[in-house]
């Protein structure tokens, strides 16, 4: 299910996620403010920031439920009403009918509404799209279990699996790892690395800074509504930058994260083609340390 198979947007517009000059207003707060963001076909980007730093916003102006007060967005060149069939949303997972009783290849389906049209009955085309997309989040052999049976994995499994059906060109995150074990995050966490690489443009809120800036092609710190900083996970080093997008004290353990995350980016890009990857600590171990000091 690569992006090659699906609609490439506006010929001669350069594919992935624009956003200009946001500003987005909501009861009668500004909640984002000028916001500029790319997110490029084949790149996996982290939105990180605080609670209430508008990163649910963004992602929900994105995806056009809400109207900008200025500024634009373009999904492959083309506005939010118009490319809703482009893009592959993951929302939070308690926002979604648990309780509904519909089997999990059901669930799935409805991610297809924007292709299949309201009051329409799924074909053939929209069954195999929920099988593979099953398939590659390893949901395929509980496609008849009821969602009400499902464990707290198998839940966000099938909310991707949802995202994916569409066969979205661009597919928006909202803290997908949020009351995940650390299987279910890897797993996850390699999927959404090979979609990017497949050429879809990811875009993903979390609070997981240490899995972001391991993960990540860039990640962007989204503060009180603006952008603080935009880059490669190695260039965004500079404590003051954290301490700005989060709001904390130069003692917070979050810096010790970021500073253990930039020397294990420098060590990589210094280190011999031959090391054998077994000599190399996980990200996960030397972020635990960084907390732990």
């Amino acid at each position: 299910m690569s992006r090659r198979g699906t609609d490439a947007g506006v010929p001669g517009t350069e594919p992935g996620i624009r956003v200009a000059g946001l500003s987005v207003d909501l009861g009668g707060r500004r909640v984002l403010t000028g916001v500029d963001l790319r997110v490029a076909s084949g790149e996996l980007v982290g939105l990180l920031g605080p609670n209430g730093a508008g990163k649910t916003t963004l992602l929900r102006a994105v995806l056009g439920l809400v109207r900008p007060h200025a500024g634009t967005v373009r999904i492959d060149g083309r506005r939010p009403a118009e490319a809703r069939a482009l893009v592959g949303y993951v929302p939070q997972r308690h926002e979604f009918a648990w309780d509904f009783p519909i089997t999990v290849e059901e669930a799935v389906l409805t991610g297809r509404t924007a292709r299949i049209g309201w009051m329409r009955r799924a074909g053939a085309a929209d069954y195999r799209a929920a099988d593979e997309a099953l398939g590659r989040v390893g949901m395929g052999d509980l496609r008849r279990r009821p969602v009400g049976e499902l464990s707290g994995g198998q839940r966000q499994r099938v909310l991707v699996a949802r995202a994916l059906a569409l066969a979205p060109s661009a597919l928006l995150l909202d803290e997908p790892f949020t009351g995940l074990d650390m299987p279910s995050q890897e797993l996850l966490t390699d999927l959404f690395a090979r979609l990017a690489r497949e050429g879809h443009a990811v875009l993903m809120t979390t609070h997981d800074i240490a899995g972001a800036l391991h993960a990540c092609t860039r990640v962007c710190l989204l503060g009180a509504g603006g952008v603080v900083a935009d880059g490669e996970p190695a260039a965004l080093d500079d404590p003051a930058l954290w301490m700005r997008a989060f709001d904390v004290r130069a003692d917070n353990p979050v810096l010790r994260v970021v500073a253990a995350s930039a020397r294990r980016s420098a060590a990589q890009a210094s280190a011999r083609p031959a090391e054998h990857p077994a000599a190399q600590r996980s990200a996960r171990e030397e972020d635990a340390d960084a907390l732990a000091r």
